[in-house]
């Protein structure tokens, strides 16, 4: 290392600390607000540097040899229980701040070196100059998209291969930071450089990797969505088709009524008429589709999918209370309940084919509560289906629908979860009404 007196130690603890917070700071999610998060950073820097001096007073070689690490060591928890992170995304970051840390680390130090003959401050000006080049190239280029990425991971994380990732990255700047080595050659230089790309080229891959299962995912989601929708106009069509079909037969049967009509009037037969014309009244009535709530895209999916479950000899009960306007968007109560009715269905359809005997149901209850929307679906289901990661696994439900109703959920800050109750399924899920659009709507 440089050397130094005390105060130069101070400053540089300063600056590399102040360095490795501002940078972590820029990737992680923070558990506090920005006051306090500054306040607890603050205070935490002032202890770790104010310990790191009285050390480096008493014993200067330990210091020298063993201060970085120690530093970090308590870094890394302060850190994590800063960060609202999971613990295994909060240590990757942590990994890519130390790489950075080295870069700015060794960077000031070999500035120093080969170009001002160990000047130390030289040393701690590349330090600050590296670190706001590089807290204002991720705050500008790649902030939103660690973050994003965090997401991704997050979701998808292999523990042991981040832990394997993680523990190279730490060999790797262990060796870049080892302080016994005191000649300074090229080929020392070049062991340095080649360790930095190895290191870097690592967290690239890995980043890319978790990105790319990312976005495979989001695919899958997207399709499943397009699926969804053609699912949706098919029902559609089925009821525009049963529409039709109902006006035609209306138009025939009219015909028919008009002529009895006629001939009763002809000879005078009135009792005869009234008779007939409360027959028909009635008969009339018994072929008008079932009225579920007020609201009219919800009505008639609601009946659409009904009528499948009954031809299939389903049992279905529904207690719905839904106004006719609803700040949630039509095609989002769609698609939850669509899916949510039709995997229903799927579900029973496979008890009845592993046991014919046994009686199916589904109830569906949508009620508004204030500014939440409740939606409960529960059917009956085969006993061994599995619930993994809080939802159904795809051969649950038909493969399709499920991440459907969880992404429309999640923008409507809804809370869902779904549970096998001993061969009952059960779906809930509370969503929050936008506020404005409610109260425009009352």
């Amino acid at each position: 290392m440089l050397g130094g007196s005390v105060y130069i130690a101070i400053l540089r603890f300063a600056v590399s600390l102040a360095g490795t917070v501002i940078l972590f700071s820029l990737m992680s999610k923070p558990r506090y607000g920005k006051k306090r998060t500054f306040l607890f950073y603050s205070c935490f820097s002032l202890v770790v540097i104010a310990a790191a001096c009285v050390w480096y007073v008493a014993d200067w070689k330990s210091c020298v040899k063993m201060v970085a690490f120690v530093m970090y060591i308590f870094f890394v928890l302060f850190s994590v229980f800063m960060s609202s992170d999971p613990v295994a995304l909060s240590i990757y970051k942590l990994a890519l701040t130390f790489y950075l840390l080295a870069v700015f680390l060794i960077g000031g130090i070999e500035v120093a070196v080969i170009f001002f003959e160990r000047n130390i401050w030289a040393d701690i000006i590349t330090r600050v100059v590296l670190i706001v080049s590089m807290a204002l190239f991720i705050d500008k280029k790649v902030k939103n998209s660690i973050r994003g990425f965090g997401y991704y991971m997050e979701n998808e994380l292999d523990k042991f291969s981040i832990t394997v990732m993680v523990i190279s990255i730490l060999f790797g700047i262990g060796f870049i930071l080892n302080p016994n080595v005191s000649e300074q050659t090229p080929y020392r230089l070049f062991q340095v450089i080649m360790n930095f790309f190895l290191t870097g080229a690592l967290q690239f891959l890995v980043f890319r990797l978790y990105q790319h299962i990312g976005r495979e995912k989001e695919y899958q989601k997207e399709n499943q969505l397009m699926q969804m929708n053609h699912r949706l106009l098919e029902r559609n069509m089925e009821l525009l088709e049963e529409t039709v079909e109902s006006g035609r037969r209306i138009r025939h049967d009219a015909r028919h009524h008009n002529a009895v009509i006629a001939e009763y009037a002809r000879r005078g037969q009135n009792e005869e008429l009234l008779q007939y014309l409360q027959e028909y009244s009635k008969e009339t009535e018994e072929g008008i589709t079932e009225s579920v709530c007020a609201n009219t895209a919800v009505n008639n999916i609601l009946a659409a999918y009904t009528g499948r479950a009954r031809k299939a000899q389903i049992k279905v009960t529904m207690d719905v209370k839904l106004g006719k306007n609803l700040a949630i968007p039509n095609i989002d109560l769609i698609t939850i309940l669509a899916n949510a009715y039709e995997n229903a269905i799927y579900g029973c359809m496979e008890v009845k084919k592993q046991s014919p005997d046994r009686d199916c149901f589904i109830q569906i209850v949508i009620k508004k509560k204030k500014n939440k929307l409740v939606i409960y679906c529960s059917n009956t289901c085969r006993l061994e289906t599995e619930i993994m990661n809080g939802q159904p696994k795809p051969e649950s439900t038909g493969g399709i629908g499920v991440m459907s109703i969880i992404k429309t959920a999640e923008k409507f800050d809804g809370e869902y979860d779904f549970k096998n109750d001993n061969g009952v399924f059960v779906f809930r899920l509370i969503m929050n009404i936008p506020r404005d659009k409610d109260s425009q709507a009352g």
